[in-house]
C-alpha cells in the first residue's frame, strides 16, 4: 500500500483545517514533469526540506527542479502542529553522551539557527502567516518536573541560553489552565506557525526565485551516476546532483534510508473557534504547549481562536476511522472545561521518525544527498536543513557534516519488521505514561 495515497486521494490536499483556512491563499496546481529535462540540481519533495533546498539553491544561482508526488504541502510539512522548537529533538545531555560535549554545542547552535531562519523567513510579503512566540513544555508526572529545571539549568550555564526559565506547579497552571501538569518549563524564543500556510510561502518564494516546479510527479527511480537520473511516469531528469526530501512518504525509493527513517502517522482536531477570552483563560500569551509524555500531546490556538490539539498516534498504514474520537479524549483530560466544545475538523498525517528521534543526514552517493526523519520537529529544522543542502552542494559542507555525524541506527528487523516492533514498544511507552 502505497502512504501517497493510503488515507488521501491523488492530487487533493486533505480535508484539514489547514487546507480550508487557506483558501484564496492556496497555490494553484502546478503542471506534472513531462518529456526529457535537465537541471543542475532535482529536490525530490515539495515540504519544508525539499522547497527550502530549491529556494536556497536558485538564491545561489543553480537552476533547480522540484518533484512532488501530489501537491506542496501535502504531507507532513502542511499538517503538523506548526510548533517551531527551541533545540535538537533530543535533549542537549543525551547528545553530549551521544557525539561529546564540543559537537553538542554545534548542533545546539545549529538548532538555534533553525528557528532564527523560520521567524525570517516568515516576514516575507510572500509567507501569509504570522510567527507566535513562546512554547511551554509541561510535565504530566510531578518526577519529571526536577529534571526540567536541572535541564534549565543546564542550557543556561552550559550553553549560556537565556531564552528559557523554569516553571513551578503554580506559574504552569497559571499559564496552562489544566488539572494535568505539575510544572515545566517555557522556551520563550520558540514559537508557532500555520505550517501550511508557511510551505506554501516558501512555494511562492522558490518560484519567484525561477525553481521549476512540478505537481503529482512522483518519483519511480533515482539512478547513481554522473550526471544522476531521475525518472516519473512521464518524465527524466538529468541533475548533477539529486536532494531526497521525502520523510515519511520515502516508500521503496531508497533501502538504505528507509531502514533508518520510518513512517508514522500522528492526528490534529481543531475546535470551534473560541472567544478570544475563552482562549486566554485556557493558554495565556498565545503560547503553544507540548507535554512530557512520550507519545506526545501538543496543543496552541489558530489566529482564528481555534484549540489545535495533537495526540496519539498509530503505525499502520490506515488512519482510524474516527480520528476526531480519537483525539478527542485526551484533549478532554487536559481540558474537562472543553466537554461543551465541538471538534469541526480532524486529520491525521504522516511523518518519519527515527530511532533516536535525530534528522537522518547522509550523502547516499556523491551527487546524491538525502535528508530526513525530523521526528516531529521539523518545522525548523527541515526547513533549515534545505539552507544547508545549497550550502553543501556550493561546496561549504560543515553544518552537514555535522549533523551527518550523529548515528542514525537501523530498525531493528529492517523495513520488513520495524513495524511491528515498534508497535511492541510504542505500548511500553504508552503504559509507562500511565504510571
Amino acid at each position: 500500500m502505497d502512504l501517497l495515497t493510503a488515507n488521501d486521494k491523488q492530487g487533493q490536499y486533505p480535508d484539514s483545517f489547514y487546507a480550508i483556512n487557506a483558501g484564496a491563499n492556496a497555490l494553484d496546481r502546478f503542471p506534472s514533469a513531462q518529456g526529457d529535462l535537465t537541471c543542475d540540481v532535482c529536490v525530490v519533495g515539495g515540504g519544508f526540506m525539499g522547497l527550502s533546498s530549491a529556494l536556497h539553491l536558485a538564491q545561489r544561482g543553480y537552476d533547480v527542479i522540484l518533484l512532488e508526488a501530489q501537491r506542496l504541502g501535502f504531507g507532513a510539512s502542511g499538517r503538523n502542529g506548526g510548533q517551531v522548537g527551541q533545540g535538537q529533538r533530543s535533549e542537549q545531555d543525551e547528545l553530549e553522551d551521544l557525539v561529546g560535549l564540543e559537537n553538542a554545542r554545534a548542533l545546539w547552535t545549529i538548532a538555534r539557527q533553525s528557528v532564527d531562519l523560520v521567524r525570517d523567513l516568515s516576514k516575507s510579503d510572500l509567507v501569509h502567516a504570522d510567527f507566535h512566540d513562546g512554547i511551554i513544555h509541561a510535565d504530566h508526572r510531578a518526577r519529571n518536573v526536577q529534571h526540567s529545571h536541572d535541564y534549565v539549568r543546564h542550557l543556561q550555564d552550559t550553553y549560556d541560553y537565556q531564552g528559557i526559565r523554569a516553571l513551578d506547579r503554580d506559574e504552569l497552571r497559571h499559564l496552562v489552565n489544566s488539572p494535568a501538569y505539575h510544572g515545566g518549563s517555557i522556551y520563550e524564543d520558540a514559537g508557532h506557525i500555520d505550517p501550511l500556510q508557511f510551505v506554501l510561502g516558501l512555494a511562492r518564494m522558490a518560484k519567484a526565485a525561477g525553481v521549476r516546479i512540478f505537481e503529482e510527479s512522483k518519483v519511480e527511480s533515482v539512478f547513481e551516476s554522473t550526471p544522476a537520473r531521475v525518472t516519473t511516469d512521464q518524465a527524466k531528469i538529468t541533475a548533477d546532483f539529486v536532494v531526497l526530501g521525502c520523510n515519511g512518504y520515502l516508500g521503496r525509493l531508497n533501502s538504505h534510508v528507509a531502514e533508518r527513517v520510518m513512517p508514522i502517522n500522528n492526528f490534529v482536531i481543531a475546535t470551534e473557534p473560541l472567544s478570544p477570552e475563552r482562549q486566554e483563560s485556557l493558554i495565556r500569551n498565545n503560547h503553544a504547549v507540548a507535554d512530557s509524555k512520550f507519545v506526545v500531546n501538543y496543543f496552541r490556538f489558530s489566529d482564528d481562536h481555534r484549540l489545535l490539539f495533537g495526540g496519539t498516534e498509530s503505525y499502520g498504514y490506515k488512519f482510524p476511522t474516527d480520528i476526531a474520537a480519537a483525539v478527542r479524549k485526551p484533549m478532554l483530560e487536559i481540558f474537562p472545561q472543553l466537554s461543551d466544545v465541538r471538534v469541526d475538523h480532524a486529520w491525521g498525517g504522516t511523518l518519519g521518525i527515527t530511532m533516536n528521534r535525530m534528522p537522518h543526514f547522509e550523502r547516499l552517493n556523491g551527487n546524491i544527498l538525502s535528508l530526513s526523519g525530523f521526528s516531529g520537529h521539523g518545522v525548523a529544522m527541515a526547513t533549515l536543513a534545505g539552507q544547508i543542502v545549497a550550502e553543501t552542494i556550493a561546496g561549504q559542507a560543515e553544518r552537514f557534516d555535522v549533523m551527518a555525524a550523529v548515528p542514525t541506527t537501523r530498525f531493528p528487523g529492517g523495513v520488513a519488521l520495524r513495524g511491528p516492533l515498534l508497535v511492541l514498544a510504542m505500548l511500553w511507552f504508552s503504559l509507562r505514561d500511565r504510571l
